[in-house]
């Protein structure tokens, strides 16, 4: 196997596109694919990640003002290239439990419902333009690092599938099926899920890995034997489970395993994100939680909220329907106390709304509801607009170049000025913004964190969160060189080339 990356020129060898495909969702194929972006980056090939349709709250705008899921910008940032819309063509953003807003080569096209969107009717003009984007993609990039979502056996949807196994025939591409050891059943979910392929979609599936195994990996040594010897193909690699690696996650399942954390009595900052229904873009705070000063927890509970020393309100997908929340739950409340206490409060895109004293929704973007009192933290009133506004940002914040972006509907205008307002400090201590990942800019954090200082260790340094994430990219390639067997991984896409 290789264990450490190459140290070649640029690569000219041209390889199949390469995709990851799951027994299910969560088993780790948005991270596999950020390690193999790392890796082929490292042995001096131009890689770019692709996935046709992604399903996420958490979304990038791109550098020409554009939006992409999450997961695909992480997996560019890994592959060393500026992330774009045609890798990741169509994007859904859940507005509910039964609607989405589908967002095509980055612009949003309207909401549908889940029974609208898997019609048949329409579907052909969705998958020639995710194909369209593949192709524009391949012609420049080697190689493309695909990602398939969640199951590529759910038969019932195959006739409409343009994501997954479809998407792996029309770019003829060298299939790696990943399964999550830890749930339990993973000999039934790959042999299962193989099973129910048709004949030309099992001809693409060129390996196996195994992926969040703990203990001793070879105490599956017999059972690697049987799983290549029922599927007749071969298993290329069993993944240990990890925590000391941190790659920014997309998923709603990241988000539940952050909600049983509750405040502690460590010493640290205190740091609730007040937790939403509808919450985007959760990784605004992963810098904050890499800080050892610092112990960030997500929570609607009120208690928990009144124990934080800064009480942050994050993004939304639908604003006025997680402020009535708010409302109903208590937590509106909690947050004025937290603020009459003297402490922190932070909102962010659609919590920045929401501490304002209106929200205002003439074209019913959000709701039939037109008018919602907010919070009153900020004097400001927001209109909530049919036209989305996507960008990256830089900023000046106490002298110092930050960068962010923007993704969000709507304007806020001081009460007062009837200026519009990107961000509006009322005090340090009270403040909002529409610029996501304002937060990953150490000004910021050395500014937020200024009244605790006293009493937390002083840092030889700013936390640099950007080369942090490089770093762990690098973690995360050598896990996976040192367990995937990476020469059978080139072997299968130089063949599928050749032939």
């Amino acid at each position: 196997m290789n264990k450490t990356p190459a140290t070649n020129p640029p690569c000219t060898v041209s390889l199949s596109p390469l995709m990851l495909v799951g027994t299910g969702s969560d088993v780790g194929k948005s991270i596999i694919a950020t390690a193999f972006c790392r890796i082929f980056l490292q042995d001096g090939y131009h890689p770019a990640p692709f996935k046709a349709q992604n399903m996420a709250l958490n979304s990038y705008a791109t550098s020409d003002g554009l939006e992409i899921g999450r997961a695909q910008a992480v997996q560019a940032e890994a592959a060393g290239v500026p992330c774009e819309t045609d890798m990741n063509p169509l994007l859904l953003k859940p507005n509910s439990d039964h609607s989405s807003q589908v967002i095509l080569n980055g612009k949003p096209i309207g909401n549908q419902s889940a029974r609208d969107y898997f019609r048949k009717q329409g579907r052909e003009e969705l998958r020639q333009a995710v194909h369209a984007a593949f192709d524009r993609l391949s012609q420049r990039f080697n190689p493309i690092v695909m990602e398939g979502a969640g199951s590529i056996a759910e038969i019932n949807l195959r006739d409409v599938d343009i994501v997954n196994m479809s998407m792996a025939q029309h770019a003829q591409a060298s299939v790696i099926l990943v399964a999550d050891i830890e749930r339990g059943g993973v000999f039934a979910s790959v042999y299962g899920t193989l099973s129910l392929l048709i004949p030309e979609e099992r001809q693409l599936v060129k390996g196996i890995i195994i992926n969040k195994f703990r203990g001793d990996m070879s105490l599956f040594d017999e059972g690697r034997k049987m799983l290549e010897q029922l599927c007749g193909i071969p298993v290329l690699g069993v993944l240990p489970y990890f925590t000391d690696i941190h790659i920014e996650e997309e998923d709603s399942l990241s988000l539940e395993k952050k909600q049983s954390q509750a405040a502690t009595h460590s010493g640290k900052v205190e740091i609730v994100v007040v937790l939403l229904r509808h919450i985007s873009n959760f990784t605004d705070f992963d810098s904050l939680e890499r800080d050892p000063r610092v112990h960030l927890y997500y929570s609607n509970n009120t208690e928990e909220i009144q124990k934080a020393d800064i009480v942050i309100i994050p993004g939304s997908k639908s604003t006025i329907p997680d402020l009535m929340e708010l409302r109903n739950n208590g937590c509106s409340q909690a947050i004025l106390q937290a603020h009459h206490d003297g402490k922190t409060v932070i909102g962010i895109c659609g919590g920045y709304q929401m501490m304002g004293e209106e929200i205002i929704d003439p074209h019913h973007v959000e709701s039939t509801i037109e008018r919602m009192p907010g919070l009153g933290l900020l004097p400001i009133i927001t209109t909530l607009s049919q036209e989305k506004r996507t960008v990256q940002v830089e900023f000046e914040y106490k002298d110092e170049l930050c960068k962010g972006y923007e993704i969000h509907t709507g304007t806020s205008v001081g009460r007062e000025d009837r200026k519009a307002h990107r961000t509006y400090h009322r005090s340090p201590k009270c403040w909002g913004t529409y610029i996501h990942g304002i937060l990953d800019n150490p000004a910021v954090i050395e500014d937020i964190l200024s009244p605790f200082a006293p009493s937390q260790p002083t840092l030889s340094e700013p936390f640099d969160y950007p080369s942090y994430k490089q770093t762990q990219y690098n973690h995360l390639a050598t896990l996976v060189r040192q367990n995937v067997d990476m020469d059978k991984v080139y072997e299968i896409l130089k063949i599928k080339n050749e032939k």
